[in-house]
């Protein structure tokens, strides 16, 4: 067994069973060994960043990780985008660097590069092995670094790969599991709630479940404290029969005005809020700096058994909790645009679906409607680096191959990671893509009059970086050259035909939403 054999079984016995991978010539032993260990499944991309956020949307959906392979460091520059995006979400990653054989170094050969270096800014852990008799050891102390939320980071020197393994794979090793809260905190929560303070109790993080909305509005119901949830959790469930819990508004100033009368901020695996971006004149921070401040678990926590308690010490389990009765709008008429998508797709998703949510301003359109489907779960953008929701599309997917994944999308943001449709129909997932076309990078367009640049009017120049006509894409014409069946509509009663019978048929599929821009 050579080391490859060894790393890859190690991975497999831990139940890594997914590899996401883009190689070069120093991974072809990784590559060969594929054949030798047949529970590992390997998932070609195209792109480094489709497989860095595809093995994010993996990790968010299958509650563990999958493992990357990246060709040395431009292979991993290429990936960082997306890594970045997963950290940012508490997404496990597994990412396996190869590099140049360690004899092979001193010679400075084109693709060498501080590989460490790179990485270390979005991983929690880095290491290169050095042994192909520590291969096995290194790949599980990867898994066990990952855990359930964290990022690492292994290279794998060519020489490494291919030499012998006298050790042989290791075994199951221990991950470690989200750590319960103190009794401490819990007394101190409780004391805070019943204080008579107007408290705010902030959830996020990871996931924000159906059990944790009921848990935190029973809570709220016996205390008269006020809950919402973070702008953009990693993975939130909504619809039919989850809390009636609103999201903090993204725009800094709505967000601000919304709480400037609180006292204290509970936070539940969330971060207290702050904007987006810096803006002239808009304070950074989200709450009021004379609220008292208190983290009942933070997102690596434990967050639901924390609620769970916290609820039981209040003596709030046996209240009904408030929740969506399902409501589906009418399907619209006339005209396309964002919100006569979002109704239609609020209309016709199945129950138990994955929605991923890259539409930028469109999306919150369809976050209007969507709130009262079908029970659904939503992955967010948590990381703000565009280019996520189609290879995250195809990680969930992979994930959970019985469900039905709708991924909305912007058409700016669609264009960095394209070639994620490829992935899509090669492993004939079940994704329907939206990609809404208004030829605008329309999230610019609204943040260049909020910063105030040249007083809110761009001129001619500034205006040509923030319009994406001209010419205009034909997302119909890439989906179907890369294997998908894709469709346009410029009418509601067009787009909610494609989208009905894309609901009921299996496959990837792309519809091409023509719509004007929302600001």
């Amino acid at each position: 067994m050579n080391g490859a054999e060894s790393l890859l079984t190690t991975l497999t016995n831990n139940g890594i069973e997914v590899c996401f991978t883009n190689p070069g010539t120093s991974e072809m032993h990784f590559v060969a060994a594929l054949d030798e260990v047949p529970e590992m499944r390997c998932v070609l991309c195209l792109f480094e960043g489709v497989l860095s956020g595809a093995a994010d949307g993996y990790a968010r959906m299958a509650g563990k990780p999958a493992s990357t392979l990246l060709h040395l460091g431009p292979g991993l520059g290429n990936a960082l985008a997306n890594i970045h995006n997963a950290k940012k979400g508490f997404s496990p990653m597994v990412n396996i660097v190869g590099d140049h054989a360690t004899y092979h170094l001193e010679y400075d050969a084109p693709l060498t590069s501080d590989i460490e270096g790179i990485a270390g800014p979005v991983s929690h852990w880095v290491h290169t092995s050095t042994s192909s008799g520590d291969i096995a050891r290194d790949a599980a102390e990867a898994v066990r670094q990952a855990g359930v939320s964290r990022v690492a980071t292994l290279m794998l020197p060519a020489d490494v790969s291919w030499s012998d393994n006298p050790n042989g794979p290791e075994a199951v090793v221990e991950v470690a599991t989200p750590p319960s809260v103190s009794v401490e905190r819990i007394e101190e929560a409780v004391a805070a709630l019943q204080s008579g303070a107007n408290t705010l109790i902030l959830l996020g993080g990871r996931e924000v479940g159906m059990p944790h909305g009921h848990l935190a509005d029973r809570i709220a119901q016996a205390t008269g404290a006020r809950v919402l949830i973070e702008v953009l959790p990693a993975k939130i469930a909504r619809g039919e029969g989850t809390a009636n819990i609103d999201r903090l508004a993204y725009l800094a100033e709505l967000a601000i005005d919304s709480i400037r009368d609180i006292e204290q901020l509970i936070l539940v695996g969330a971060a207290d809020p702050v904007s987006f971006f810096a803006y002239p004149g808009v304070p950074s921070a989200i709450a009021p700096a004379t609220a008292r401040r208190m983290v009942l678990a933070g997102p690596r926590d434990d967050t639901e058994g924390a609620l769970t308690a916290l609820a039981e010490a209040l003596g709030a389990m046996a209240t009904e909790p408030r929740v969506h009765a399902l409501n589906l709008p009418d399907l619209p008429a006339g005209e396309l645009d964002a919100a006569k998508v979002g109704m239609a797709i609020a209309h016709h998703m199945p129950e138990n679906a994955i929605l991923v949510d890259e539409g930028i301003t469109c999306g919150m359109m369809v976050n209007m409607f969507t709130g009262t489907a079908r029970y659904h779960e939503q992955l967010n953008q948590t990381g703000g680096s565009i280019g996520w929701g189609l290879p995250a599309a195809l990680g969930a997917a992979v994930a959970c191959p019985d469900r039905k994944v709708v991924c909305i999308e912007g058409d700016g943001s669609a264009m960095y990671t394209i070639q994620a449709l490829w992935s899509m129909a090669r492993e004939n997932t079940d994704i329907t893509v939206v990609i809404f076309s208004n030829r605008k990078y329309s999230i610019l367009e609204m943040e260049y009059g909020r910063t105030g640049a040249r007083d809110g009017v761009p001129g001619p120049s500034a205006a040509s970086t923030l319009d994406i006509g001209s010419p205009d894409m034909d997302f119909v014409a890439m989906a179907r050259g890369m294997g998908v069946q894709a469709d346009r509509a410029t009418t509601a009663e067009a787009f909610s035909t494609l989208f009905e019978q894309a609901m009921a048929e299996r496959g990837p599929r792309l519809i091409d939403a023509i719509v004007p821009p929302v600001f």
